[in-house]
């Protein structure tokens, strides 16, 4: 992990005092078309894939929610639109970089790896498929987007987390529509049901918050090479663990 030049200078306060240094004006102002970029890659890859590979599956919940906060990024939502949008591009090449691994028949991240493995396992769920992505996209792939966007912008993930907030409330806000699309019936209500199980035991706004943390801690220790590769691999294996408690095949 790479040191970048600390930047002081007037900022907001974050909650724990002092300045925390807000992105340059203007910086990544460029980050627009490359959002459109995300979004024809994602759609190219919807594309190509059977609807019910576990990739794909995961792909339309990402396209839906990158879609909105594509909507989001020129209408005032965001603190500073083009540090979001920075930092959307840099969260999704993550997922592309896992995607061309995988199809280079090499191997994608820990956290990745049980979604691959089991796209195409037919005792494993759409709604689990699209959880699972979630969970590695957003436990281990968010907190180091956060760190590549500060190094881009030159700032501190302080200057982040009002928009970082931000883009988790699109986020929390599509996971209730997304279960119940994928959801199979009411009949999963039952407290005894297996995928009812799984589904409970896993939260997108905790997994929102150990990348904030997560994302804190790497920076906190950017000076410390071997210590910061220590953290990012424990915790690349430690939600590719819980990537494979949620495709855990359920009997039909």
């Amino acid at each position: 992990m790479t040191t970048t030049q600390e930047h002081g200078g007037p900022g907001r306060t974050g909650p724990a005092g002092g300045a925390a240094p807000r992105p340059p004006t203007g910086a990544g102002g460029a980050a627009g078309p490359y959002v459109a970029e995300v979004l024809a890659r994602m759609r190219a890859l919807a594309a190509g894939l059977p609807a019910e590979d576990g990739v794909a599956v995961f792909n339309g919940v990402y396209l839906a929610v990158t879609e909105a906060v594509a909507r989001r990024i020129g209408d005032g939502t965001f603190q500073d639109p083009a540090a979001a949008g920075e930092l959307d591009v840099r969260f999704a090449r993550r997922y592309f970089a896992a995607v061309d691994a995988a199809a280079a028949g090499l191997r994608p991240p820990a956290c990745w790896r049980p979604l691959f493995q089991l796209r195409r396992h037919p005792g494993v769920r759409p709604l689990q498929f699209a959880l699972a992505g979630i969970n590695a996209h957003i436990g281990h792939d968010l907190a180091l987007a956060v760190l590549d966007t500060c190094r881009a912008l030159e700032c501190e993930p302080a200057a982040l987390e009002q928009d970082f907030e931000r883009v988790g409330g699109v986020l929390t806000s599509l996971e209730e529509r997304i279960r119940e699309l994928l959801m199979p019936g009411p009949d999963v209500l039952d407290v005894a049901d297996p995928l009812t199980h799984l589904i409970g035991s896993w939260s997108l706004d905790k997994a929102r918050d150990g990348a904030w943390v997560a994302a804190r801690a790497l920076w906190g220790v950017r000076r410390l090479p071997e210590v910061a590769e220590e953290l990012t691999d424990r915790l690349d294996a430690g939600v590719g663990l819980v990537g494979r408690i949620l495709l855990t095949p359920l009997p039909g």
